[in-house]
């Protein structure tokens, strides 16, 4: 299994990186979500704005997610 991993981090070196970028990002997301809703944050709904988008570069999902800011 790590073997795969490697080899897959050798022949597509960005491919980490990208996943890791993404992965702060939606932290982030949610942490400013979560800011300026505060206990009206609902995270199942946050979650289901992000999912039910689909796929979608991270600029984008980030303009969706601020839209529904109050």
């Amino acid at each position: 299994m790590v073997r795969n991993e490697v080899s897959r981090y050798i022949c597509i070196p960005g491919h980490a990186t990208s996943y890791y970028i993404g992965y702060l990002r939606l932290l982030e997301l949610r942490q400013q979500s979560m800011d300026a809703q505060g206990a009206a944050f609902d995270l199942a709904a946050f979650h289901n704005l992000i999912l039910g988008s689909g796929a979608m570069p991270l600029d984008v999902l980030t303009q969706i997610i601020e839209a529904r800011r109050p």
